[in-house]
C-alpha cells in the first residue's frame, strides 16, 4: 500500500485506518532502507492534519513525522502512525523591496527554489537541489554555499501534537544553529511544521563566497543563473538518489576550537577550514574522510561515494544496523587520524 492521502476530515476513523495500515516506506526514503510502517498518512490540508493528530493522540499511537525521506534513517519496523504533511498551497506577499513567501509543508523544496529564482526573488538560490519537503527544512536548518535557512526564514507555523493548536514561531523561537533547531531539541516529537514564511528580496543579493560557485557566476548574474550553477555543481559531486540510494551529506562538518585548529594545521597545513563568527572553525568532513583513504570504500551493501566522501550510498540489500555499523567504522577512522569526532547528519527514527 502507498498510504492514505487525506483531503479532508470527512472519513470515519475506520475508513482512515483501513487505507493507511501496513505501509512499505522503503521507496519513501532516499537511502531505500527497508521499513514497514504500522500506519502512514499524508494529510493535505491543515484541518485534515489536525484531525489525524487528534485521532492519533486519542488512541495513544506513537506519532512519527516524516518529510520527503531525504534526511532520515528509518527502522525496519515503525510502530504507531507516520505522518507526512502534504499541504501544497503557497503564495507571495509583496512588502516594498521584499517579498514574503508563505509555503505549505508539503511543497517540494527544490521546485520552490527554482520557481522563485525564475521570478528573480533572491534569498534561497544557493539552496537549490537540496531534496525533501519544505516542512523538513527548518528541522535541519538546511544550508549550502554560505547560506542557511535561518538567513531567510521569518516564521514557522506549527501544530502542537498534544493540543492540536496552531501557532507561529519567530526566527528566534526556532533557535537555529548549524544543522540544528528547536525542532531537534525542546520541540522534538511535540509539534508538526505546517507552513513556512520566507523573506526574499527583489534586489540582487548574490552570495558567492564559495570558490567553486564564484568561478561559475559573477555578481551580475541573475538569481536563476546562480541557482542553475549550484545545481550543476551539486550534480557533479553528489549522486542522484533516484539512481543510487543516498541521504546526501551523511556527516556534519565538525566545529573545532581555535586551539584544536592550530594543532591540526601544524600536522596538516593543507587542511581546509572555514572560520565562524563565534571563533570556532568548521572543517570539511568529506576531506577528513578522504584523507583516511575511505573515498570509494565499501562494506557490504554500503559504501562511500567515489566522488564525494561525505556521502554514504546504499547499493541495495542492506538495512539500518548495517549502515550504522559502517558509519561507526568511518567515525573511528577519522577520530584515530585527526582526533575529530564526526556526527551523523540524518535523523535517526526510533523503532
Amino acid at each position: 500500500m502507498t498510504g492514505c492521502e487525506n483531503t479532508g476530515c470527512e472519513r470515519s476513523v475506520s475508513d482512515l485506518l483501513s487505507c493507511c495500515q501496513s505501509v512499505d516506506l522503503t521507496s519513501l526514503n532516499t537511502l531505500r532502507l527497508p521499513c514497514q510502517a504500522e500506519r502512514y498518512v499524508v494529510p493535505k490540508t491543515l484541518n485534515a492534519l489536525q484531525y489525524v493528530v487528534r485521532e492519533a493522540v486519542d488512541k495513544r499511537w506513537r506519532i512519527t513525522l516524516l518529510g520527503g525521506g531525504s534526511n532520515v534513517l528509518l527502522p525496519t519496523a515503525l510502530k504507531g502512525i507516520a505522518i507526512r504533511p502534504g499541504i501544497q498551497q503557497w503564495w507571495l506577499e509583496s512588502r516594498g523591496e521584499s517579498v514574503v513567501a508563505y509555503v505549505g509543508a508539503g511543497v517540494n523544496w527544490h521546485s520552490l527554489v527554482m520557481t522563485l529564482a525564475a521570478r528573480g526573488l533572491w534569498g534561497i538560490e544557493n539552496l537549490a537541489l537540496i531534496p525533501g519537503d519544505c516542512g523538513a527544512a527548518p528541522v535541519q536548518n538546511i544550508g549550502a554555499y554560505g547560506v542557511e535557512l535561518k538567513d531567510v526564514i521569518e516564521g514557522v507555523q506549527i501544530v502542537e501534537l498534544a493540543s492540536g493548536k496552531v501557532r507561529w514561531l519567530s526566527t528566534d523561537d526556532c533557535q537555529f544553529g548549524y544543522r540544528d533547531s528547536i525542532f531537534k531539541k525542546a520541540l522534538a516529537d511535540k509539534v508538526v511544521i505546517t507552513q513556512l514564511a520566507l523573506r526574499l528580496s527583489k534586489k540582487p543579493q548574490p552570495r558567492l563566497g564559495y570558490g567553486d560557485l564564484a568561478a561559475r557566476v559573477s555578481a551580475s548574474s541573475s538569481c536563476l543563473a546562480v541557482a542553475q550553477a549550484v545545481c550543476a555543481i551539486r550534480r557533479e559531486k553528489l549522486p542522484d538518489p533516484n539512481m543510487l540510494a543516498n541521504a546526501g551529506s551523511f556527516f556534519k562538518n565538525p566545529l573545532v576550537s581555535s586551539e584544536q585548529l592550530s594543532r591540526l594545521l601544524q600536522a596538516h597545513p593543507n587542511m581546509p577550514y572555514f572560520p565562524q563568527v563565534d571563533g570556532k572553525s568548521k572543517l570539511a568532513a568529506g576531506w577528513l574522510i578522504d584523507q583516511c583513504g575511505l573515498k570509494g570504500a565499501r562494506q557490504g551493501a554500503f559504501g562511500v561515494h567515489t566522488q564525494q566522501a561525505l556521502v554514504l550510498v546504499h547499493f541495495g540489500g542492506g538495512d539500518r544496523p548495517e549502515l550504522l555499523q559502517f558509519a561507526e567504522y568511518i567515525v573511528r577512522k577519522v577520530y584515530g587520524q585527526f582526533g575529530v569526532e564526526l556526527e551523523p547528519e540524518p535523523r535517526l527514527i526510533q523503532a
